[in-house]
């Protein structure tokens, strides 16, 4: 889980965008630790749908699967991962730290943001990520929202 000072410091040196989503999925929490899927509106989200994914967390050898990836996502990525497992369809430097972040979203069920530049097969990503935990129940987390920002590419 981030610190209060990390949390601080990530929020002082990301992008706007970043912070406009962090701050809707903070008021649909409604004073539990976590909003339920049922909670996020896509119609409030507009701008930003482009750039979000939905991950859901299953009970089975998958741990976490792509249920939906907005269009600016696999337009970056060069294809789409929706019902893929996160270990097939990672857009990461690999399978194995993308496995990492959500683990320890689901774990800390908090809010997690990084700065990712890795290198695929034709290009440099350089990237910006919002991990954000979603609950049915406010104690496990069964799905990730992920707003990500493509710093090459990204034009808000």
């Amino acid at each position: 889980m981030a610190s209060r000072g990390e949390m601080a410091d990530w929020k002082a040196s990301c992008h706007p965008d970043i912070l406009k989503v962090l701050a809707y999925w903070e008021g649909k929490r409604r004073g539990r630790r976590m909003p339920s899927r049922a909670d996020i509106d896509p119609g409030e989200l507009l701008y930003f749908l482009p750039y979000i994914s939905l991950i859901d967390a299953v009970d089975d050898e998958r741990r976490f699967a792509y249920r939906l990836v907005g269009t600016g996502e696999v337009e970056v990525r060069g294809y789409d991962p929706t019902g893929k497992s996160v270990a097939e369809g990672f857009f990461a430097a690999s399978a194995e730290a993308a496995m990492a972040n959500y683990q320890r979203v689901g774990d800390s069920r908090e809010p997690f943001y990084e700065n990712d530049a890795f290198q695929v097969v034709d290009r440099y990503i350089n990237e910006a990520n919002l991990f954000l935990p979603l609950s049915d129940d406010d104690q496990a987390v069964n799905m990730i929202m992920v707003f990500s920002i493509n710093r090459d590419l990204y034009q808000r």
